[in-house]
């Protein structure tokens, strides 16, 4: 009889974390503190850390390389939790440092682009969760797909694909000025053909 394998979950220091990316939605950020201040208890504050274990490659060194859920991590060290559960989803740790970096690329577990939109090189990445900095079109992919403007999707770094997209169509002043406005150009630009191309698109169907 087969048995399926428990994840590998384990507390660690968030400041212990290795980032993948270089930005977060700050605006994302504050939702998620928000949504945790509102769980009082303990109870319902564990229920919720939980629920949301960050996945990580361990890496050279004995390191946890954060690989998805940057904004919760964040958010959670912001609001003053010193530890949070992992789930390791790849181990890397026979992989020499110098060549580290390239297989995570090739696995797409990094995403090294800075709050322009332009990709930097590997060492630029912030060694800690508290020096990510804020990408204002982030919040706006993070928000137009809660309000359906696209589908969640696997594929790696949705978000930030939408990000970019958005980066070339709206100014960023409107989004940091008058994020509502934003995310009504935001929603209509989502439907257009122009974004036929990224992963969750959900316009309208086609007449052929």
């Amino acid at each position: 009889m087969a048995h399926t394998r428990e994840p590998y979950v384990k507390p660690v220091p968030i400041l212990s974390l290795r980032p993948t990316q270089m930005t977060v939605g700050m605006h994302e950020v504050k939702e998620k503190r928000k949504r945790w201040r509102e769980h009082s208890s303990d109870k319902k504050r564990a229920e919720l850390l939980g629920k949301h274990m960050i996945p990580v490659v361990h890496g050279p060194d004995d390191r946890y390389y954060v690989v998805d859920h940057h904004h919760m991590a964040r958010a959670l060290h912001e609001e003053g939790v010193k530890d949070i559960l992992v789930t390791v989803i790849g181990d890397l740790t026979m992989v020499e440092r110098d060549v580290f970096w390239g297989v995570m690329d090739n696995k797409r577990w990094v995403y090294p682009y800075d709050s322009k939109g332009e990709r930097r090189h590997f060492r630029d990445i912030p060694k800690s969760i508290k020096d990510l900095k804020d990408d204002p079109f982030r919040s706006l992919a993070g928000e137009m797909r809660r309000a359906g403007g696209f589908a969640k999707d696997t594929t790696p770094f949705s978000e930030f694909l939408w990000a970019d997209f958005l980066r070339r169509h709206i100014p960023r002043k409107t989004v940091e000025n008058n994020f509502a406005k934003a995310l009504e150009k935001g929603l209509a630009l989502g439907r257009s053909q122009g974004a036929v191309y990224l992963p969750g698109w959900c316009g309208p169907a086609s007449d052929d």
